[in-house]
């Protein structure tokens, strides 16, 4: 891999870890598409670190006055009494499904999907799942009533949104996609299912980062992917910093059209380049 191929998926990553087009699907295609190498397990913490700079970036002010509610109820014993206290249990009760799934079954997916285990059928499988979860999302803005504020958040909404994330480690769900469709479809406003979504993925993206980076401490960093890692950290933080910036703008007054549509097309897209490629 070179430095440019490393910022366009770095680029890329950061785009689509939040808007709700799937980011891992985007990471296997385009390799695929164009032959490039496979980016490594190094560039996979780079592009962790990137995101995760993003939206710690963007939700400081957020994630200290969750903190300091979550502690303030603590000590009071009333630790769902404030609204940002819940929205903090929430955030740790729904990252539990994400966390059992990505600890059982995060090597064997890695292996289908990222390995080369699946070839041609992984993305057949990621091209069904970006169009199963576009009509999915569909149904959700159709259905969902979007009268729910965040302050109305409760913990059994913590749970759904969760379980819903652990679907993401599947290429083509998305992370952030599975989350708003969740909270839509429990009637949360499109800007409110947004931005839980993207606080409820801080755990996730945390947790996948320190296993690789665990994984990456063991092997180490050749000196000759340096350049790319820096690359692919500053190029994933940028992108992702500005796409969180965009979709909360931009579903304050849109729905979720647009993303529905992109879902379909590339899955539609993608089975037609495999059907011709055999």
């Amino acid at each position: 891999m070179n430095v440019w191929q490393a910022a366009v998926l770095g680029l890329v990553q950061g785009a689509t870890e939040f808007l709700p087009i799937s980011s891992s699907a985007h990471l296997i295609v385009l390799p695929w598409l164009f032959g490039w190498p496979e980016p490594g397990l190094a560039f996979n913490v780079a592009l962790h670190l990137g995101t995760l700079s993003a939206v710690l970036a963007y939700f400081w002010r957020d994630l200290i006055q969750i903190g300091r509610a979550w502690f303030a109820g603590l000590i009071r014993l009333r630790p769902l009494e404030e609204s940002a206290s819940r929205l903090g249990w929430a955030v740790i009760i729904g990252s539990v499904p994400a966390g059992l799934a990505g600890f059982f079954l995060n090597d064997v997916i890695d292996h289908f999907f990222h390995s080369g285990g699946g070839g041609d059928s992984a993305i057949v499988f990621t091209s069904l799942l970006l169009i199963v979860l576009g009509f999915v999302l569909w149904l959700a803005e159709r259905y969902g009533t979007r009268r729910r504020s965040l302050g109305e958040l409760g913990l059994r909404d913590g749970l759904v949104a969760g379980l819903a994330q652990a679907l993401a480690l599947l290429p083509g769900v998305s992370r952030s996609g599975s989350t708003i469709t969740a909270s839509l479809f429990l009637g949360f406003a499109r800007p409110a299912a947004a931005r839980f979504s993207f606080i409820l993925g801080i755990p996730a993206i945390a947790g996948a980062g320190l296993l690789e980076t665990l994984k990456l401490v063991e092997t180490g960093l050749p000196a000759e992917q340096r350049v790319l890692f820096v690359t692919g950290v500053a190029s994933a933080a940028i992108t992702g910093f500005l796409a969180i910036a965009f979709l909360l703008r931009f579903l304050q007054r849109y729905s979720t059209s647009i993303f529905i549509v992109y879902r379909i097309a590339l899955g539609l897209v993608l089975l037609l380049i495999v059907s011709f490629a055999r």
